[in-house]
């Protein structure tokens, strides 16, 4: 497969013309933002609550047991409008056992509501206490059966509240590397969305607890319905650097104001994602060649910048915003290590002389250690 740079296959001349045919396949595809919820279940995928099955089989019981005793209290109340095959005032424990029969439709008949106000009572509030009844008691043949209502109300909640966060595209081995970093670097997994088109990596994303979309990020409806327009940040982790250009030049698309970033194969490739709209490119075949090549002499250096980049062990590197009492100081003077300085938008080395003093508005990438303690990932 040839590169997907200019003069090989020429995509540097194409791009306007790339550009064309997605918003072309974009208006030719069926839209998946205009159907309703109950037609995205299976689409976008949300973390199933985690409960163990005694408290299920608890909660089940306290409701049909509360719709029981709710049934007695009704009856006991208007227990004058009943009567019953001993010609007796109805008691308590007679109420209760009315209750019992009618909602477990045995119904033996000695005791039958007479007055149109117990009847009516029968029709509105038993009735439908009878059929909660079932309900909590077949709970899990009926839970199959409302799982897809359950999953579009949910759907339909989220997709209202999404708001700044991160789309991962691509859940292979960058896409679920980069979601360990964040999680250990304390992001929220209702804060990352998986977008995948293989059914076993986004059942991999699910277990970790992350809401997942089924589909191609090279189609806009996919990446609409993972929230792109609302999102923060955007990772593009495919496998191959021509797929990268196209989920780029989409994702740019709806989301103008997100931070992009891409993983690329090859070199060469670098400065058609940032053409396409990246904000950062990552080469995945020369850094591995690069840390394989240190490797050989000084090990312990690989090492080390693998403990930088694992942020939930050892030392990380980390960006934060300067502290009022660290303004006009020298970035070599504070506690912290300094490894550069984020002005304006322009990362600067701290050995660089434009750093001069920390400004109040700057950004510091320094070293910082890392909690004791590992996340715990969430399981399926």
């Amino acid at each position: 497969m040839c590169a997907v740079r200019t003069g090989q296959c020429g995509w540097g001349d194409k791009l306007p013309r790339v550009r064309g045919l997605i918003r072309i396949r974009r208006e030719a595809a069926e839209s998946l933002t205009g159907r309703p919820e109950y037609a995205l279940v299976g689409v976008i995928t949300m973390p199933k609550l985690k409960r163990s099955p005694i408290a299920s089989i608890v909660r089940r019981v306290t409701g049909a047991l509360t719709a029981l005793l709710l049934t007695s209290a009704l009856v006991y109340f208007d227990r004058d409008g009943y009567s019953n095959s001993v010609d007796a005032p109805l008691t308590y424990l007679d109420c209760l056992y009315y209750a019992t029969v009618s909602l477990s439709t045995t119904g033996y008949g000695d005791i039958a509501p007479l007055t149109p106000f117990a009847r009516a009572t029968n029709i509105f509030l038993i009735t439908p206490l009878r059929v909660m009844f079932f309900i909590l008691l077949i709970g899990t043949t009926l839970e199959v059966l409302t799982e897809t209502s359950r999953q579009a109300w949910r759907i339909q909640r989220w997709r209202r509240q999404v708001r700044n966060h991160t789309i991962i595209v691509g859940y292979g081995t960058k896409g679920r590397t980069a979601v360990y970093a964040m999680l250990g670097d304390g992001v929220r997994p209702t804060e990352i969305v998986v977008v995948d088109t293989d059914p076993a990596m986004l059942e991999s994303a699910q277990a970790r607890g992350l809401v997942t979309v089924h589909g191609s990020a090279t189609k806009s409806d996919v990446l609409k319905l993972a929230g792109a327009p609302h999102a923060a940040a955007i990772i593009i982790a495919t496998n191959r650097d021509d797929s990268a250009v196209l989920v780029t030049l989409t994702a740019r698309e709806l989301a103008p104001r997100a931070k992009i970033v891409a993983a690329v194969r090859e070199a060469e490739n670098t400065h058609l994602v940032k053409q396409s709209g990246a904000d950062s490119v990552v080469v995945s075949s020369e850094t591995a060649g690069r840390l394989l090549g240190i490797a050989t002499t000084t090990p312990n250096v690989v090492e080390m910048i693998e403990d930088l980049l694992t942020p939930e062990v050892g030392f990380a590197i980390a960006e934060r915003a300067v502290r009022p009492e660290e303004v006009g100081s020298s970035p070599r003077q504070l506690t912290d290590i300094v490894l550069a300085v984020v002005r304006g938008g322009q990362l600067t080395r701290v050995d660089q002389p434009s750093v001069g003093m920390v400004e109040a508005n700057d950004r510091l990438l320094h070293i910082r250690r890392a909690p004791d303690e590992k996340p715990k990932w969430p399981t399926g």
